[in-house]
């Protein structure tokens, strides 16, 4: 779902990242750039369109009124249900941001250099799982409430399995995740 971005989506955009327009044009540039390597480093083709994507989402949103404390912790989270769309196309998206409200604590230096552990580690822990238990446990977690139920029925069918069997199967691909990323947060705080 492609969103155009209008004028007062992204002058709007822009006071939300800092009233001083110089330093808001920074922020934006320094935002956009952070997300093409998001994009890149997790293997999505035409990472710079995705960015760009990413943004003009949160520039709808704050144009629809909502009100956002963090822009570029929200942005990140925009961006994470991009790239879903982005890698698995119609069979596998995740509800689309419009549905999803999503609110982060401030970020702090240290909290924001922890997240970004967290998140390295899990995208190196899901690299390592093989691609049918990843491609489940995407598919599995990727979307908020709305239709959560219903996607995970169709999953469940489309995989031959009961409701159950499947929440049992996601379960176990989560474990190893947890262990898998608890094991790399200990080696980094190591070093």
């Amino acid at each position: 779902m492609r969103v155009g971005l209008t004028t007062e989506g992204f002058s709007k955009l822009l006071v939300c990242l800092d009233p001083d327009r110089e330093r808001a044009g920074y922020k934006y540039e320094e935002l956009r750039t952070k997300l093409i390597r998001f994009f890149q480093w997790r293997g999505a083709p035409f990472a710079e369109e995705h960015a760009d994507e990413s943004l003009n989402r949160l520039a709808k949103k704050i144009e629809e009124g909502v009100a956002i404390k963090h822009p570029s912790n929200y942005c990140y989270q925009i961006a994470r249900l991009v790239l879903l769309e982005a890698l698995r196309g119609d069979d596998y998206r995740c509800t689309p941001l419009e549905e999803v409200e999503v609110e982060l604590p401030a970020e702090t230096g240290d909290d924001a250099a922890q997240k970004e552990q967290r998140l390295e580690c899990l995208d190196g822990c899901l690299r390592t799982l093989p691609e049918d238990a990843r491609d489940l446990i995407v598919a599995y977690y990727c979307d908020g409430n709305r239709d959560r139920i219903q996607r995970r029925k169709r999953l469940a069918e489309r995989l031959g399995l009961n409701r159950e069997a499947l929440a049992n199967r996601a379960q176990r691909v989560r474990n190893k995740l947890e262990q898998c990323v608890t094991r790399c947060l200990a080696e980094k705080l190591a070093i």
